[in-house]
């Protein structure tokens, strides 16, 4: 138990860290914004009780707006995505269910299986982010791409640190 406490303290000091000081710095011409920070909540275990995850979500997401200045913004885009996170693992559990104890990896379910896991959060997220940034549905279109380009690259990020990660 203290174990993980310790190991998840890590894994989100590292990320809020490396979303600081590497990826906010990383923007080309307002359309690609990679978020890897999500990657706290996708890595939490698979059993976690749901007002947990909702705490933790909320937590990651306001260490973000204090030290970016957004106040609300990505709180509300990482309890949206701990909130529906349990859907998202039942929709795509594996035929046997997950492992008692275990915690969504690739090493453990797949490359295809994480892929589409991370997939689905991170849209979730960057889509409630940026249609909440905007707050309108004037640009559209404009923000879909945002969101599409900005997931693309959130995505491949989170995939190299899980390869990463896992040491291989």
């Amino acid at each position: 138990m203290i174990n993980s406490i310790i190991r998840y303290t890590i894994i989100f000091i590292v990320l809020i860290l490396l979303q600081l000081l590497l990826f906010n710095n990383i923007q080309f011409s307002g359309f690609i914004n990679p978020y890897v920070y999500i990657m706290f909540i996708l890595l939490l275990p698979v059993e976690i009780s749901p007002w947990l995850l909702l705490i933790i979500s909320f937590f990651t997401g306001l260490t973000i707006d204090f030290f970016i200045g957004t106040p609300g913004l990505h709180a509300s885009a990482t309890v949206l995505s701990g909130f529906l996170r349990p859907y998202v693992l039942r929709l795509i559990s594996p035929r046997d269910g997950y492992d008692p104890g275990a915690t969504p990896s690739m090493e453990i379910y797949g490359f295809r299986w994480f892929l589409i896991y991370t997939l689905f959060i991170v849209l979730i997220h960057h889509f409630s982010l940026f249609y909440l940034e905007v707050f309108r549905f004037t640009d559209f279109l404009r923000t879909f791409l945002r969101v599409l380009l900005s997931s693309v690259f959130s995505v491949t990020f989170i995939l190299l640190a899980e390869y990463y990660r896992r040491g291989r």
